[in-house]
C-alpha cells in the first residue's frame, strides 16, 4: 500500500511539471518582434562659445611703498588706511628735534668758517699770508656747507610723502614708533586702483589652444586680437566690466607646468581693490563644428557613444558610434571626431539599446530635444 501512495506521488509531481511547462510558452511567444521606434535628430554644425575660468588674483596698477629715508620716531600719521591721498601730500612726520640742533650747529660752522675766508682774502692780497691758507679755509667753508645741506636734506626726509596719486594700504605704525629705513614693511602701501590687474594662469594645453584659435601671425597680434574676459567676483557675481589680456608669459613655469596671464580692468566704482581674488572667465569661440545634445549619449569605459542611424539592405539600425568630445557648453557637446553635420543620431535613451539594434527613427528637430541641462552645483 505505501509503494502505492509513493508511486501515485512521482505521478502527480510530473504530470505538475509538465503543466507548469506549457504554461510558459504562451509568455515568450508574447514577445515583441519587429524594429522599436526612437526619437531621433540630425546632427548641425554651428559656431559656439564655450568659457572656462582660472582662479585670479588682483592688483592695482600701481603700488608703490611709502618708506623712511631716515630712522626716527613717528611724530605725526597724517593718513587713514583706505584713504585717498595725491602724490606728494604728507602721510607722516617724523621726529626732527635733535636734527634742527644739528643744523644750527652747522650753520654756525658755516659762519665761522665765512669769517676766516673773509679775514684771509686780503691778507692774501697783501701778500702777508700764503694762498694755501686761503684754499684750506675755503675747503673748510665748502664742507661746512656740504654737512648742513645734509642735514636740511635729512629734516626734509622727515617728512614722508605719497610717491603717487591711489588708496593708502594698511597702516600698522602709529604715533611714537622707531622707524627705519631698513624695517622689513613699508609705512603703508599707496595703490592706484582706478584700473586693476588680473592675474591668472593657463596649463600648458589650454595655452597652445588658446593661442592657436587666436587671430593673428605673431603673439602680438594674438593677444591685440584676444576676445574680452569676464571677472567673476568672490561673491559669485559677475563683475560690471569687461578686461582685455594685456600680456601673456613668455615661459611655462617649470614647476606648476602653467603660462601666466595678466588682463585689465576699469574699475571706475572701486569694487576691486588690491588682493581682491576671482575667476576669469575666458570664451572661446568654436567656428562650423558639429554638435551633439549630451541627452543623446551615454558613457562606456570613460569613452562617447551616440547610437547612430545607419540603413543597410534589410534593415534601418542604431549602431553605436564613438566620439571625440572637443569642448562642452549648455548641455551639448561640440565633437571633433566621430560625427559629421548631417548625420542621424538616437535623440534619447539610446542607453537602452544594443548596437545593431533595428529601429523605426522618427526625427523631431534639433531644437526641440537640445534644451540645455539644468546647471548641478555642489558644495
Amino acid at each position: 500500500m505505501k509503494k502505492y501512495y509513493y508511486s501515485l506521488g512521482i505521478i502527480i509531481s510530473v504530470l505538475t511539471l509538465v503543466s507548469c511547462g506549457k504554461g510558459q510558452e504562451p509568455a515568450q511567444a508574447a514577445a515583441p518582434s519587429g524594429p522599436t521606434p526612437v526619437t531621433t535628430v540630425k546632427i548641425p554644425s554651428r559656431d559656439v562659445t564655450t568659457y572656462k575660468d582660472y582662479p585670479t588674483s588682483i592688483e592695482g596698477i600701481i603700488n608703490s611703498d611709502a618708506r623712511p629715508k631716515i630712522s626716527g620716531y613717528i611724530t605725526d600719521v597724517l593718513v587713514d588706511e583706505g584713504q585717498r591721498v595725491k602724490q606728494g601730500q604728507i602721510l607722516f612726520r617724523l621726529e626732527t628735534a635733535s636734527l634742527t640742533e644739528e643744523a644750527a650747529a652747522a650753520k654756525a660752522n658755516i659762519n665761522a668758517a665765512q669769517v676766516q675766508v673773509d679775514q684771509l682774502k686780503p691778507l692774501v692780497e697783501k701778500n702777508i699770508v700764503s694762498t694755501n691758507q686761503l684754499a684750506t679755509a675755503e675747503a673748510k667753508l665748502s664742507q661746512a656747507k656740504a654737512a648742513y645741506q645734509s642735514i636740511v636734506a635729512n629734516i626734509g626726509y622727515a617728512t614722508v610723502k605719497s610717491p603717487v596719486d591711489g588708496y593708502a594700504g594698511t597702516i600698522r605704525i602709529r604715533k611714537g614708533n622707531l622707524v627705519s629705513p631698513s624695517d622689513p614693511s613699508p609705512l603703508t602701501t599707496i595703490t592706484d586702483i582706478t584700473q586693476v590687474y588680473a592675474y591668472f594662469s593657463m596649463n600648458e594645453k589650454d595655452y597652445l589652444n588658446f593661442l592657436m584659435t587666436s587671430e593673428g601671425e605673431t603673439k602680438a597680434e594674438k593677444i591685440k586680437n584676444m576676445p574680452e574676459v569676464t571677472l567673476i567676483m568672490a561673491n559669485g557675481q559677475e563683475y560690471p566690466h569687461k578686461g582685455r589680456i594685456q600680456t601673456i608669459n613668455s615661459q611655462i613655469g617649470k614647476e606648476s607646468g602653467s603660462v601666466s596671464f595678466r588682463a585689465v580692468f576699469d574699475n571706475p566704482e572701486q569694487l576691486l581693490t588690491n588682493g581682491s581674488t576671482g575667476k576669469i572667465r575666458v570664451p572661446t569661440l568654436n567656428k562650423d563644428m558639429p554638435i551633439v545634445p549630451q541627452k543623446s549619449t551615454f558613457e562606456r569605459q570613460g569613452r562617447t557613444y551616440v547610437g547612430k542611424i545607419e540603413k543597410t539592405d534589410t534593415a534601418t539600425v542604431a549602431v553605436f558610434q564613438h566620439i571625440e568630445i572637443k569642448d562642452r557648453t549648455k548641455g551639448l557637446y561640440i565633437v571633433g571626431e566621430g560625427v559629421k553635420e548631417g548625420d542621424e543620431i538616437v535623440a534619447e535613451g539610446v542607453d537602452k539599446l544594443q548596437s545593431g539594434t533595428p529601429v523605426e527613427p522618427r526625427e523631431q528637430a534639433f531644437d526641440s530635444v537640445a534644451k540645455p541641462l539644468k546647471a548641478i552645483f555642489r558644495d
